[in-house]
């Protein structure tokens, strides 16, 4: 009796393990489902925005959506460098390069915002734009590549116009502003003026300014005013607006990576925008110009190697990024999406190329190189005359009947 009495209780005990084996318990929240992995990178997220999105004592919505916080200028991200820790903006410079003139310019073109005196207009990251990025890591940063003369440089395209051979201490122009179909996520199209100095290997620095189209930086296809650094060829140094520390932003009125609005129109209103860089001979900081006379900030000499001194080369123009995503060209546009013989009202241009000498005065170009490294994709001309001194018209489609 004691053996036939003690079965059905091991054989309940063999039910209730296997029951408890089989039967998934049900999760507490949806969490349980995430890997620890992808917690973890949410985590390293919310700590980087944390960082770089610093408190406002106003923030306004702007007509695209973003978010645009007034920071206490010395809270910005610049002064979280080690050599600017507990600094200030600088005075801006009383000087500017000698032959300025900004009667032709004008403030229309953009996007002003009222913050207080003693603020600057940030554009807030928000947790959507770090997870387009492909990493964390290379969040802000433009994808490593050689610059100029290397036609098989990482899927990068450009259409520029350049002067070298002699010592620069700043460049301006007016830069023709569209909407360019971008086509892939991860590829972008841009304008801008560079100004450079190293051999092009490892150390090279730039500094960089103009406007891009970039869905996987701001989330959109809107034309963005934009600047960028770097002092080792976009390796580990810089980033684009203010999203590491570097430049240091001076102005409370334009938002770096804010859109531009209005924008040019095929056979229709034309608008530009004047930006002009330079090496101010007292301090020896590269200051950013927009319009007409309005200082956005400086990128201080600390940051760079050869520019501590002065730039080698110029450059003007566009490039954008084929990524041969679909197994041919892309067809994301550079500058208006049409070719330089289209011209006026069709084709994008840059007028009134400048430089600026050791004497920081503003020059004319002499000695000016033409570089279109696909030109039946994207390509290039250049023109002189009384009114728009040294221009170029620059551009393309993309993928054409031959441009495969």
């Amino acid at each position: 009796m004691a053996a036939s009495s003690s079965s059905p209780s091991i054989f309940f005990i063999f039910v209730c393990i296997l029951l408890i084996l089989i039967v998934p318990v049900a999760p507490k929240n949806e969490t349980d489902f995430k890997p620890m992995q992808e917690l973890k990178k949410l985590k390293r997220i919310r700590s980087h925005l944390k960082k770089i999105n610093k408190p406002p004592i106003k923030t306004i919505k702007s007509p695209d959506g973003d978010l645009i916080d007034c920071v206490l200028s010395h809270l910005q991200p610049a002064f979280d460098h080690p050599k600017l820790k507990g600094q200030k903006p600088l005075e801006l410079p009383l000087e500017r390069p000698k032959g300025h003139n900004s009667s032709d310019e004008n403030m229309d073109t953009f996007q002003l915002w009222d913050c207080p005196k003693g603020t600057v207009p940030i554009r807030r990251t928000t947790e959507d734009d770090v997870l387009r990025a492909s990493s964390l890591k290379r969040f802000g940063r433009k994808v490593i590549r050689r610059v100029r003369h290397d036609t098989a440089s990482g899927g990068h395209e450009h259409a520029v116009a350049f002067v070298n051979g002699d010592q620069y201490y700043g460049a301006k122009a007016s830069i023709n502003v569209w909407t360019p179909a971008v086509t892939d996520p991860y590829e972008f199209s841009l304008s801008q003026l560079w100004v450079i100095s190293g051999s092009f290997g490892n150390d090279l620095n730039t500094v960089e300014a103009g406007w891009q189209v970039s869905p996987e930086l701001y989330g959109d296809g809107y034309p963005r005013f934009f600047t960028y650094w770097t002092t080792d060829a976009y390796q580990t140094t810089g980033c684009y607006n203010l999203l590491c520390s570097g430049f240091v932003q001076t102005n409370n009125r334009i938002a770096i990576g804010a859109a531009i609005s209005p924008r040019s129109s095929y056979n229709g209103k034309q608008f530009d925008i004047a930006i002009m860089i330079w090496k101010d001979p007292k301090h020896g900081h590269w200051w950013l110009q927009f319009g007409s006379g309005l200082l956005i900030g400086y990128w201080p000499s600390f940051l760079f190697s050869h520019l501590q001194r002065h730039a080698s080369m110029i450059q003007f123009g566009g490039e954008i990024v084929n990524s041969r995503s679909r197994g041919y060209h892309t067809s994301t546009q550079m500058g208006s999406g049409h070719f330089a013989d289209e011209g006026f009202g069709k084709a994008s241009y840059f007028r009134n190329l400048k430089v600026v000498d050791w004497e920081n005065s503003l020059l004319p170009l002499t000695n000016l190189h033409l570089l279109a490294d696909h030109p039946n994709c994207y390509d290039i001309k250049a023109g002189k005359n009384n009114v728009w001194g040294d221009y170029i018209y620059y551009g393309g489609p993309g993928r054409n009947a031959r441009c495969q």
